[in-house]
C-alpha cells in the first residue's frame, strides 16, 4: 500500500468483492492520504476508528477456516474480520504512515470477560504508558485501564516477546517464528514492516 494502490489490486478486489469492496479499499487509501502529516496520536485515533467500523466475524464464519490472518486489503474488501485481522490492519496502516515498528506490537491477550484469546494492537510511546487499540473497546485506552485483558505475548517485525514481567521484556525470538505471521507476510509480498 504505497501511495496509490495499483489498478491491478483494485481489479482483483472488484472481481472478488465487487464495487463495495473497492469503495472500502479506496476509503482506506483516502484515510492514509488525509492523515499522513498528522501527529501520531491523531493517526492512532483515526486508524483505530476507521477499522473498528468493520464487522467482527469469526474466521470460521468469514473465511471458513479455523484460524486465518487476513491482509488489510482482504479485511477491508470483505468488510470484516476477527481481532487478529483488525490488529494486523491497524499495524500495517500505521507503518505505512511512518509509525516505527519499535513503537507498536500486536499483542496476544486473554480477554478475561469473554474468557477467550484475543488480539489487540499496542502502541508504546517514547515515554509514558502504552495505549491499546482494540475492536472490543472502541476508545484507545492506556494499558492500565484495560484490566479486562491479560497479556500473553507480543510481536512486531522486529521480534517476539513474552508478556512483560516486572517491567522486563523477555525476547522469545523473531516474529517469523509465528507461522501465521510468516504466511501473512508472504501473501503481502513483504520483507519486514
Amino acid at each position: 500500500m504505497a501511495g496509490v494502490l495499483p489498478l491491478e489490486i483494485k481489479g482483483k478486489v472488484h472481481d472478488q468483492y465487487g464495487s463495495l469492496g473497492v469503495e472500502r479499499v479506496e476509503r482506506w487509501e483516502k484515510l492514509v492520504w488525509d492523515i499522513t502529516y498528522h501527529n501520531v496520536p491523531d493517526q492512532l485515533r483515526a486508524v483505530n476508528q476507521f477499522f473498528n467500523q468493520l464487522k467482527f466475524r469469526s474466521d470460521q464464519e468469514h473465511w471458513q477456516q479455523e484460524d486465518y490472518w487476513a491482509t488489510p486489503i482482504e479485511t477491508l474488501a470483505s468488510n470484516g474480520g476477527d481481532c487478529e485481522d483488525f490488529a494486523i490492519a491497524k499495524y500495517f496502516t500505521l507503518r505505512q504512515l511512518g509509525v516505527p515498528a519499535k513503537n507498536m506490537r500486536i499483542t496476544y491477550v486473554k480477554a478475561l470477560r469473554l474468557n477467550e484469546p484475543h488480539m489487540v494492537l499496542t502502541y508504546y510511546p517514547d515515554s509514558g504508558e502504552p495505549l491499546v487499540l482494540d475492536i472490543l473497546v472502541h476508545d484507545m485506552l492506556p494499558a492500565s485501564k484495560r484490566n479486562d485483558l491479560e497479556p500473553v505475548y507480543s510481536f512486531n517485525a522486529e521480534g517476539l516477546w513474552k508478556a512483560k514481567t516486572r517491567g522486563e521484556d523477555l525476547r522469545l525470538g523473531d516474529a517469523d517464528d509465528i507461522s501465521m505471521w510468516r504466511d501473512l507476510r508472504v501473501r503481502l509480498g513483504l520483507g519486514s514492516l
